[in-house]
């Protein structure tokens, strides 16, 4: 089921909307990392949390979210939660960025592609639900799949493996906390904001001098990060706290395709013997894990129908 909570009908409208925007996003990035290629990755990962605190805050305000900004600020435990999920998804950003930067494309999308089979374990292990026997098989068959790598791409599987992980591991936490979509995101973007300052400062005082402010086209790029950072991660959160989490896994399938295709075309990357083994083995188990959600939701269906 994708409706999991009450509202004033007695169900949540659907997240499905929102994760397909949110991942379509996601999948076409690499077209807006070429338009800031000349930053340093580790800077524009700094950029980017500059830029999105204020994008934030201003649609607080519209939305008059304050309160409830200013409740979670108050909750320890709270607190707590959001810095593990801020330190999460910094490091996603740094490494996605660092990968489609370094022209490692594929390595970022079969990152994407392990990323729902990832959830499915994490639900099952952290969040108690209950794996079907094709879902145990597409899983094992997506290890496979890593295994391929290590035998001739152990370089580029860390990238993969660090951005399942690690946005994995996020979801999960903001599945957790009671906290809603765009104060948790504003949360997150003030506990980075400090080192997010010192490495932009940094930056700014090496021999390249700063990239913000001498020409007007990437300033105006650099600075568009925070809708292009902040629009997509609200998205995932309104989908994450309104569906299944493992049929979110289910949507997400449409970022690394994405992202695999402008791999082919638009950067031109030589596909090896090894990666392509290692997708086609991916691709199996994702087969397996669509073909399994759909029957099982097919048959939900059929038994919620009156009479």
């Amino acid at each position: 089921m994708i409706n999991s909570a009450p509202d004033g009908e007695g169900r949540l409208p659907s997240g499905l909307p929102a994760a397909i925007g949110a991942y379509v996003i996601w999948g076409f990035l690499p077209l807006y990392l070429l338009l800031v290629r000349k930053v340093p990755p580790f800077e524009f990962v700094g950029w980017r949390i500059l830029w999105t605190l204020p994008f934030c805050l201003l649609i607080v305000a519209i939305r008059g979210q304050f309160p409830e900004l200013r409740a979670a600020l108050s909750n320890t435990r709270t607190l707590v939660a959001l810095v593990a999920s801020a330190a999460l998804i910094a490091a996603n950003w740094f490494v996605y960025v660092w990968a489609i930067m370094a022209g490692e494309v594929y390595a970022a999308s079969l990152g994407y592609y392990l990323n729902p089979l990832l959830n499915v374990l994490l639900g099952t292990v952290l969040l108690k639900e209950r794996l079907t026997h094709w879902q145990w098989l597409a899983v094992a068959i997506a290890a496979c799949g890593v295994a391929v790598l290590t035998a001739g791409a152990l370089t580029s599987l860390w990238i993969s493996l660090s951005l399942a992980f690690s946005f994995g591991l996020y979801g999960v936490v903001r599945k957790q906390v009671a906290v809603g979509s765009l104060p948790g995101l504003t949360i997150e973007s003030i506990i980075l904001l400090l080192p997010a300052a010192g490495i932009v400062w940094w930056y700014a005082g090496g021999n390249a001098g700063p990239s913000f402010g001498t020409d007007v086209l990437l300033s105006a790029a650099i600075a568009f990060s925070g809708v292009v950072t902040a629009v997509p991660l609200l998205l995932f959160a309104v989908a994450a706290r309104r569906m299944d989490y493992s049929t979110l896994g289910f949507v997400q399938y449409l970022a690394p395709t994405i992202v695999f295709l402008l791999g082919l075309t638009v950067f031109r990357q030589e596909l090896d013997a090894v990666q392509l083994g290692s997708f086609v083995l991916i691709w199996i188990a994702v087969a397996i894990f669509i073909a399994d959600l759909w029957n099982r939701t097919r048959r939900a269906r059929v038994v919620a129908q009156p009479g």
